[in-house]
């Protein structure tokens, strides 16, 4: 078991360098920066992988609509995020705060209302395998 664990670990690096092309769609925004955290396919669910990824927005920083493949989870680990799905009410998430997206959802807007500090939060997918897991430009 060790061998494994070893094996996957020395792996993920690679995996993560190579799996960074689908975590986005369109153009990438500015002030965003993003890191795979952990990719793991799921046993239970045929196809499918979960993939952690921390997400920095820098201070203002608003990011262009966009979508999700798969269900998202969200927990916000630093400052404050102003969400809105399927331009329903803006929402201010707040550190240890944490809220979900089903699947097809448009997450209309994505701001860091903040003027000095960044905000961070964690960003945990299930989706197929080799799916884009965020697509920007995509507007419903």
């Amino acid at each position: 078991m060790y061998d494994k664990v070893k094996t996957i670990n020395l792996l993920l690096p690679l995996i993560a360098s190579l799996v960074t092309f689908t975590v986005t769609a369109g153009e990438r925004p500015a002030g965003i920066s993003r890191q795979i955290v952990n990719i793991s396919t799921l046993d239970n669910i045929s196809g499918h992988s979960l993939t952690a990824v921390m997400v920095e927005l820098d201070p203002g920083v608003i990011a262009p609509s966009h979508t999700h493949s798969g269900f998202v989870f969200v927990y916000v680990l630093q400052g404050t995020v102003r969400s809105q799905l399927n331009h329903g009410d803006a929402i201010e998430f707040s550190t240890d705060q944490s809220w979900t997206e089903p699947p097809g959802t448009t997450h209309s807007l994505t701001h860091n209302p903040s003027t000095t500090d960044k905000a961070k939060f964690l960003a945990v997918f299930v989706a197929k395998d080799g799916s884009n897991l965020t697509n920007f430009g995509v507007d419903h």
